[in-house]
């Protein structure tokens, strides 16, 4: 080859390098980033994503997060005789990763689950009941289940181990437009096929009778999610995950994680109700038309509006929880027809009436937690003694008797259900929730994508509502309106994942 052919083979090489980084979907050239950001929700999921948008975009662009309740949203405490108790979210598990970074970011402390004896009845009787000897509840377990408590935990942990990928996928910056699409990352079809089925199915199918299913896993989904062993398989492991030793929660509360993510992103918050949002063509500065979002929110006595780049949505999207309309959308964006389950927390201070649960008398019963078998027709799901949020250790034992303790109902407690529960007691003090879908697969999570740039965080919920589940989701959400506003479509909805990174030195 001559040297002048050499010199122009090696332009054009330059030239097409040039162009390549330029048009190549792997193309690190970033746009400038939006100017303002609106976040819908001050949970768990609202102000984390506020956190991993603010650690995308960088310093510059405005975030606004609007709550029309209290900042911590299903994270909440209740306030009796000057101390408080959790009330919604409780316990966090050991492996919830994002919610150990968010504590040590932002400096708070943690405090180890209270522990304490658990039983199980079916209203008359105990049917399980712990001791505090390891050895001897392990005789207990083979004795009434056989292997099926082992093989129930190696069940979980499976799915936990295939779970856990999605924080490396996640430390690599990769998101996924749809919940479908991101369990099928981390366990292929075996995720998608659990997530479509009852847990009921799934460990019939593995060979569980239904005296275990009924005694040992209903009564823990119904503490966790207010429902047997009808709910859809991955939530169901989820739910049976936080029987694992190591749980804990934030000193003071856990709703302090929230307020912290809020103000560690320099973010805005908006007390209003969001009434309505809308895509509108504006002009900015720069002289050139561009299509944004109108949220239209009352605050105060008064309704306003502001005009957003991209919009986060993280609230349930039905009237009972929100109530947002979607104007002049094409194709339109309806109200997702997701049921969220009643369930009311009570707090009761007083003397346990132990024949409520076992014919035992109550200087013979020691128990902390109750949890109530599936075919119960008892009035609650659980009732267990509770700790103060800055209570770092078990109850103190009480001279007379007397402790606080918290249930779970459908619904609201009457005098007489109380007084069947208790010989008797000072208070109680209740919350009312909205808490969690109601789990009936097969299910269908809602798009996590509702418009070119307006996302939706709680469809995830159709997997399984956690805290950890919220904060997975804001960091995808996070990623993906960082990709679709560069261009990176190489880091969405990748295939193999696993693999690749698994390969990558």
């Amino acid at each position: 080859m001559s040297r002048a052919v050499g010199e122009r083979v090696s332009s054009l090489l330059v030239l097409w390098l040039l162009l390549g980084s330029w048009v190549c979907p792997g193309s690190t050239e970033l746009r400038a980033p939006p100017d303002k950001i609106a976040i819908i929700g001050a949970g768990i999921g609202g102000t984390s994503a506020a956190y991993y948008l603010r650690q995308k975009f960088g310093k510059d662009v405005k975030i606004d997060v609007y709550e029309r309740g209290e900042v911590g949203g299903r994270l909440a405490t209740l306030t009796v005789q000057g101390q408080e108790y959790e009330a919604g979210g409780s316990v966090i598990h050991p492996l919830n990763l994002h919610m150990k970074r968010f504590v040590k970011d932002l400096g708070l402390s943690t405090v180890q689950s209270s522990g304490g004896l658990v039983g199980v009845s079916n209203g008359e009787a105990l049917v399980f009941e712990e001791s505090s000897w390891l050895i001897i509840n392990i005789i207990k377990l083979i004795w009434q289940y056989g292997f099926q408590p082992l093989r129930l935990h190696m069940w979980v942990e499976d799915i936990f181990d295939k779970f856990m990928r999605i924080y490396r996928y996640q430390s690599h910056d990769y998101a996924f437009s749809s919940v479908e699409n991101l369990l099928h990352s981390l366990g292929g079809d075996d995720f998608l096929g659990i997530f479509n089925q009852t847990l009921l199915e799934t460990l019939q199918k593995a060979g569980f009778s239904g005296k275990f299913l009924d005694e040992m896993v209903a009564p823990i989904n119904r503490v966790n999610y207010g429902q047997g062993t009808d709910l859809n398989g991955f939530v169901g492991a989820v739910s049976l995950a936080c029987t694992d030793s190591g749980l804990w929660a934030v000193e003071g509360g856990n709703k302090l994680v929230c307020s912290g993510l809020l103000q560690a992103s320099k973010s805005n918050l908006i007390s209003g109700s969001v009434m309505s949002i809308e895509e509108k063509t504006r002009t900015k500065q720069t002289g050139n038309p561009t299509k944004m979002y109108e949220i239209v929110y009352r605050s105060g006595s008064g309704t306003h509006s502001d005009f957003y780049d991209i919009i986060i949505v993280a609230t349930p999207l039905n009237q009972k929880m929100s109530n947002i309309t979607f104007l002049n959308f094409d194709p339109p964006i309806e109200e997702f027809h997701q049921y969220y389950q009643h369930i009311v927390t009570t707090l009761i201070k007083g003397k346990l009436n132990s024949t409520a649960f076992t014919s035992r008398a109550l200087d013979k019963f020691d128990l902390h937690t109750v949890l109530i078998t599936g075919n119960s027709d008892l009035f609650i799901n659980s009732i267990g003694i509770v700790s103060s949020v800055k209570d770092n250790n078990d109850p103190q034992p009480s001279t007379d008797g007397t402790y606080v303790w918290k249930t779970f109902s459908q619904k609201t407690l009457t005098k007489e259900q109380i007084l069947k529960l208790f010989l008797s007691h000072e208070y109680a003090v209740k919350q009312q929730w909205l808490a969690y879908p109601r789990y009936k697969p097969p299910e269908k999570s809602p798009p996590i994508i509702l418009h070119d740039r307006l996302y939706y965080l709680n469809g995830i919920e159709r997997a399984a509502s956690a805290m950890e589940m919220s904060a997975i989701a804001a960091h995808n959400a996070a990623l993906l309106a960082y990709h679709r506003w560069n261009g990176h479509t190489h880091m969405i909805d990748q295939e193999d994942l696993y693999e690749k990174l698994k390969t990558e030195l």
